[in-house]
């Protein structure tokens, strides 16, 4: 019989439900935590409670915001114009990350839980222009075409991040999207 120590199984499955965390690196952590770094364990703990307890939706956007209003709706220096609108909150971080977008977001996780008048009140708000930044998909195709009805009464410029070709990537190790993308948006150089 396989000796069982339930409390390190449950740590081990705990950690193994997260995304990109398999079996194995589930039991390095676990690991780690009780028998190498009880300190690193606590700290990583108490960080969880803390941020499940005080993270939550922006009542404007729906990014990840610890107050009524994310950082960035909360900050009048933004260019309000710009409307970017992601499939996840998650997504709003990266783009932040790049430094290189100065205006507001909307996350729109499913056409099915999209908030279609709170998204129209954004819009009446003074924005110009509606980016779409969407993983590449025919199922966010079809999204991107259902948001652009849904405001078709509004003068707005759509437009959507591009795609294609990731520096340092051989064409050999690009999907065939990307690579019909890359060569559909091509550029004068």
């Amino acid at each position: 019989m396989k000796p069982k120590i339930e409390s390190y199984e449950n740590l081990v499955d705990a950690l193994e439900a997260l995304p990109s965390i398999g079996k194995k690196s589930a039991q390095r952590m676990a690991y780690h935590m009780v028998m190498e770094d009880h300190f690193a364990a606590m700290k990583i703990a108490h960080a969880i409670e803390k941020a499940v307890q005080r993270v939550r939706r922006c009542e404007r956007c729906g990014a990840m915001s610890e107050d009524e209003l994310c950082p960035v709706c909360a900050d009048m220096n933004r260019d309000h114009t710009k409307l970017c609108i992601v499939e996840h909150a998650r997504d709003i971080l990266q783009i932040e990350s790049s430094g290189d977008y100065d205006g507001t977001y909307f996350v729109v996780e499913s056409v099915e839980h999209l908030d279609g008048s709170r998204l129209k009140e954004r819009v009446e708000e003074g924005v110009e222009e509606v980016i779409f930044a969407f993983t590449p998909g025919i199922a966010t195709d079809a999204m991107i075409l259902f948001i652009e009805e849904k405001l078709s009464d509004y003068d707005l410029v759509f437009t959507k991040i591009a795609q294609g070709v990731p520096t340092g990537v051989s064409l050999e190790n690009i999907d065939m999207l990307s690579l019909s993308r890359a060569i559909q948006d091509r550029i004068k150089v």
